[in-house]
């Protein structure tokens, strides 16, 4: 079952400014992502920019936005075959939890100026709570 879908654009632009700020790169993109992406040479601001779009788009499938989620525990990596994939810890883990999700689809694109994420969560219903 579909329990949530996320959708964002990020314009490169916005991180191009972030290349030279190694703080702020650490404050948003874990460790392990950010290695990956400046790996990729004159593309890696592209990288950086769609894996944004992601952690975005994550926060609107799960319902509640990225409020109470630390963004670099949410991880954007390639696997052996170049498809991008989502790894979630702490906060990020425990928001996936919440909504039931099970599997997440993630959909990345990026050219010249934009950057787009789109994320599917699967999984079980959760039953709300109820106060009686």
């Amino acid at each position: 079952m579909i329990l949530g879908i996320g959708l964002d654009v990020v314009h490169v632009h916005r991180l191009e400014h972030w290349q030279n700020t190694p703080a702020l790169l650490e404050r948003f993109f874990h460790p392990d992502e950010l290695t990956a992406a400046m790996s990729r040479g004159s593309t890696a601001i592209l990288s950086l920019a769609a894996r944004f779009a992601a952690k975005e788009a994550f926060g609107k499938a799960v319902g509640s936005g990225l409020a109470g989620i630390t963004l670099k525990n949410i991880m954007v990596v390639n696997n052996h075959n170049g498809k991008p994939c989502m790894h979630l810890f702490g906060n990020a883990k425990e928001a996936f939890e919440r909504v039931g999700g099970k599997t997440i689809h993630l959909s990345l694109t990026h050219e010249r100026d934009n950057a787009l994420a789109m994320v599917v969560i699967e999984g079980d219903a959760v039953e709300p709570h109820s106060e009686r």
